[in-house]
């Protein structure tokens, strides 16, 4: 029978493993700084490829979540309330080794802490701000229970991007995810971000090969385009572990080319669809920077020429 049997993953999902000269020192660098990636810690098949060009995902508050998603390969437990709190000033020095100019900041969640690690979080975003004035911030958070008050708190930290991922559709969502993290709620964060701030772009992801039916993909796009979402990513499901979600189906790539047509109809910002494609992805990333960028160069024109005026006009 096919359950019985291992079934070989497609030659599209083969990807050569992680190396180079710039790959082992970040990873020593890292080592030594005590700081996990997310990039390390699912396996993400495009970790060479982002650590060489100017990208990583950085996960905060430790190696340890209190949630026990089924598809997810973080580790599962109770961190009692352990935190570094120098790990905002040790992303800060590793972005600066690195020289990165794309940074996307994620965490574990941490149900142990009274705010849910929100306060370590907000202040990580400052921080790293605040050394580099440049550097384009993006976060992908874990739901903080659906509290309104912590979730403006990251807002007001001033992330460039503010991602928080949908993961599947609403009907595999309980056997999916945690319990605690409901397709309601998800959907929820997202329109409250807007609500916060209305220019701040806001980001999602569903994985595919759960076995998600087309309808209901379509419906989830529905519903993520009417809370404000600007991007959406699609990428294939890979089974971690034995103990982990099997995949239902290796979906192709041209159906994931189909799937960002369908995206890009509804109106999306930006849409990265593709086996290897995941929520924090370089070409994702490479787009938004040049959005941003081209935003901050017409913020500084209007800025020129404003006070350009004051200045003819005598005011100042």
């Amino acid at each position: 029978m096919e359950n019985e049997v291992k079934r070989a993953k497609p030659s599209w999902l083969k990807v050569k493993a992680p190396s180079g000269e710039n790959y082992l020192h970040i990873k020593d660098m890292l080592g030594k700084l005590k700081l996990a990636t997310v990039c390390q810690e699912a396996r993400c098949p495009n970790i060479a490829e982002c650590w060489g060009g100017g990208t990583a995902t950085f996960m905060l508050m430790g190696e340890v979540c209190t949630r026990g998603c089924r598809f997810c390969n973080v580790k599962t437990g109770n961190p009692k309330g352990k935190i570094d709190d120098q790990e905002p000033e040790k992303v800060g020095f590793a972005i600066a080794q690195m020289g990165l100019e794309y940074v996307v900041i994620t965490s574990v969640d941490r149900d142990d802490l009274p705010d849910q690690g929100a306060n370590h979080f907000a202040r990580t975003i400052r921080t790293i701000r605040e050394n580099d004035k440049k550097l384009i911030v993006e976060i992908l958070t874990p739901d903080f229970r659906g509290n309104q008050e912590w979730i403006e708190l990251l807002v007001n930290a001033r992330p460039h991007v503010f991602a928080h991922n949908i993961e599947t559709v609403e009907r595999l969502t309980p056997h999916v995810r945690d319990p605690r993290a409901t397709y309601r709620q998800t959907m929820g964060i997202l329109k409250f971000i807007k609500k916060v701030d209305p220019k701040m772009y806001t980001k999602s992801s569903i994985m595919l090969g759960l076995g998600e039916e087309q309808k209901e993909v379509e419906q989830t796009l529905i519903d993520l385009r009417e809370v404000g979402c600007d991007i959406v990513t699609f990428g294939q499901y890979l089974q971690p572990s034995k103990r982990h979600l099997k995949v239902e189906r290796y979906v192709t790539p041209e159906e994931f080319v189909g799937w960002q047509k369908v995206a890009e109809s509804m109106g999306f910002l930006y849409v990265a669809s593709g086996p290897l494609v995941r929520s924090s992805y370089r070409a994702g990333e490479f787009f938004m920077k040049g959005v941003i960028d081209k935003q901050r160069a017409e913020e500084n024109l209007r800025s020129k020429h404003g006070n350009e005026r004051n200045s003819t006009s005598g005011i100042g």
